[in-house]
């Protein structure tokens, strides 16, 4: 065991106070990488655990390296700012390019590096700044007991998330970001008061983090930008005939024009379908979900809404719509506006409409800690267009359009809501290669008016999406190539970085077999919370956030009572944790949906919560026997990692299928666990 006075480092924290902020670090900077690289690598919209994995893989490592001699892990600021460097200078604000039977809302064309270059290098850096705050953690766990070093770690992992979450609650800028994470590097790594080391320091982190701030400084300055707790908005206002727009694109792909409905409907005329389709309709109340900065709710007020609700999920775009858009839609006493999750607020109104709209919802990422779930995912599955039709008026009518450029996708749709309203609706395609088009059902079929008969769905065309599988831009129950070529590289070069970095770390890692599945099992039910409370309450930013910090709350929870309490025998312990899975696999989702919104939050507390306080108590007296605790510990980092890669299981299975796959690890992790940490205690 090191001496405390070479744990420490010889800074100016105490060995508890280093844990608390290197774990802070540790997270904040995840959380930072993925909202800022995405932002800036429009590929990452989309594969944002790519991030995600990468920070896994360095904690793990930095874990492994902990047990070496001691020494600052300079290089975690320097790669830091190397990779904001390159991003700036090679950003890459569109891609065109998928996989045939996954479709991404992105541009026609990219600029900047191409995928196999920028995401290798992005996923590396990732490793490499994550695992200096881990190393630095870990060689605090060599010094305390086992369960309050973790205990430590999870209250620095609460702090990094609320600092994060609060950020993103103020809208800002990643210059603040770099500010916060230079300054803990500091905090970290200068030590004293040892002068010439001090300047060492001071140049190994000041140089670098200068330059990285500078960067941010100039990015979050720009004229134009501005960052909502989704995107990096860029505005672009312009003229075009005498009439204004203004330009919105979301991390660097063209979203939306703030333009007057008048020019709007004339330059595109099928913005007015949905009204043509329904010419009896009394618009005495209008639901437009996207609402965005205003020209869908304008368009509706054009054509004699009495009353709207627009609803959007990003307060950012709603406030470019107040304060910019022309025809000033949300100024009108009209219209009452919701900061809200589409899906989530039909469940919570008892309102009834005459028409209820989906207008453009494609979200352009993905929710954070969800390899496959998007924005706007649970707003196409065959349950949300049973959600609309429900909260129709007598008379009233549902609608939806977007450039959905797949012939597929669009019969997939039209049929969802063929499927649920009972008869045919309208379809109007009408954008050519892009393939736009606007999908209108009455909800009788005398409450619609087609200019042709839809033929009905072709042959092979997908079945609707489902709130188990809300995966409606995959063709198909199939894991794409592009997602199973990703995940086999980062298993391959995981493999060699543990090898080569870790330097026998197999060995060490090897009695800590039931730990790693531990890890891996943990990832999964962390996940299945994300997905399951984005259906019940939203997939906004607040949600995902109080999730992630509810999971390390249960976490924390269960270390606290292994450490205060005699808790039951690692046998039981196993059990409550299964029939915890069992319960959440057992309990519908329609179950949860159909309750007040008080005892849904309590059900989804208890049924997402139970296996994860159960999995944690089985780690944590487990963990505590460990002879090798930094070894141990990443193990069950790294197995974290290979969970996120079989959150793509979720394509094949759907989200509550994770559950049994959660639970076969978990007994993987039973059989290999040591017959001697089964014995009563």
């Amino acid at each position: 065991m090191l001496p405390s006075t070479a744990a420490s480092g010889n800074t100016v924290l105490g060995l508890r106070a280093k844990l608390v902020v290197a774990s802070a670090l540790m997270l904040f900077v995840e959380l930072a990488l993925i909202r800022w690289a995405g932002s800036n690598v429009v590929h990452l919209s989309y594969f944002s655990n790519f991030v995600l994995l990468g920070s896994f893989l360095g904690i793990g490592l930095g874990f492994l390296r902990a047990g070496r001699a001691w020494h600052r892990p300079f290089y975690s600021p320097i790669t830091l700012a190397a990779l904001v460097l390159f991003v700036e200078a090679f950003p890459v604000t569109v891609d065109r390019g998928h996989d045939p039977t996954v479709i991404y809302f992105t541009s026609l064309s990219t600029t900047g590096p191409p995928t196999w270059v920028v995401l290798p290098i992005v996923f590396v850096a990732a490793a490499v700044v994550t695992a200096g705050p881990a190393e630095l953690t870990g060689q605090c766990f060599a010094q305390l007991p086992r369960l309050t070093a973790y205990r430590f770690d999870l209250v620095g992992s609460l702090i990094g998330i609320v600092s994060f979450t609060a950020l993103s609650f103020i809208g800002a800028p990643p210059v603040w970001w770099g500010v916060i994470v230079t300054l803990a590097f500091a905090v970290l790594l200068v030590p004293a008061p040892e002068r010439i080391a001090v300047l060492v320091g001071v140049l190994l982190i000041g140089v670098p983090s200068a330059l990285m701030v500078s960067a941010l400084q100039l990015e979050s300055t720009a004229e134009g930008v501005t960052w909502s707790p989704y995107y990096k908005i860029k505005t672009t206002p312009w003229d075009w005939q005498g009439t204004p727009i203004v330009d919105i694109s979301a991390n660097g792909v063209p979203h939306q024009q703030a333009i007057p409905a008048e020019a709007r409907v004339r330059f595109e005329p099928q913005y007015g379908l949905p009204y043509q389709r329904t010419p009896g309709n009394e618009l005495r109340n209008v639901l437009i979900v996207g609402a965005g900065s205003g020209t869908d709710v304008a368009i509706a007020l054009r054509n004699g809404a009495q009353h709207v609700d627009a609803v959007e999920i990003d307060p950012e775009l709603l406030a470019i719509g107040r304060e910019r858009h022309p025809d000033r839609p949300y100024a009108d006493p009209r219209v009452d506006v919701h900061v809200d999750d589409g899906r989530a607020f039909l469940s919570r109104t008892d309102t009834k409409y005459d028409l209820i709209l989906f207008a453009l919802p494609d979200s352009l990422t993905l929710v954070q800690g969800a390899s496959s779930l998007r924005l706007e995912s649970y707003l196409f599955t065959e349950q949300a267009f049973a959600s609309a039709r429900e909260h129709l008026a007598p008379g009233g009518a549902f609608s939806m359009y977007n450039y959905y450029r797949e012939t597929w996708l669009i019969e997939r749709l039209a049929n969802t809501a063929s499927t649920v309203f009972g008869h045919r609706p309208c379809v109007d395609v009408v954008g050519g290669a892009l393939g736009q088009a606007v999908i209108t059902s009455g909800l009788a079929p005398a409450d619609q008016t087609c200019a042709s008969t839809w033929a009905g769905p072709a042959p092979g065309t997908p079945d609707p999406a489902t709130d188990q599988r809300p995966f409606l831009y995959l063709y198909g129950a199939t894991i794409p190539s592009l997602y199973l070529v990703t995940i086999g590289l980062i298993l391959l070069v995981s493999v060699v970085a543990v090898g080569v970095v870790g330097g026998g770390s197999y060995r060490r890692m090897r009695p800590y077999a039931d730990l790693f599945l531990l890890g891996a099992g943990f990832l999964l039910l962390q996940t299945k919370s994300i997905a399951g409370f984005a259906l019940l309450f939203g997939t906004t930013w607040v949600v995902n956030a109080i999730v992630f910090a509810g999971v390390l709350l249960a976490v924390l929870a269960a270390v606290e009572v292994t450490r205060r309490f005699r808790t039951p025998p690692l046998k039981t312990m196993y059990v409550v944790l299964f029939a915890g899975l069992l319960l959440s696999w057992l309990v519908p989702d329609a179950w949860l949906l159909a309750m007040p919104v008080p005892l849904r939050a309590l059900t989804a507390v208890v049924l997402a919560f139970l296996p994860v306080f159960a999995a944690n108590v089985v780690f944590a007296k487990r963990f505590t026997d460990t002879e090798d605790g930094t070894a141990a510990f990443g193990a069950n980092l790294l197995g974290a990692m290979v969970g996120g890669c079989l959150e793509y299981l979720a394509l094949l299975v759907g989200f509550p299928g994770l559950l049994i796959v959660a639970a076969l690890l978990y007994a993987g992790a039973f059989a290999l666990a040591p017959k001697g940490s089964f014995a009563p205690r």
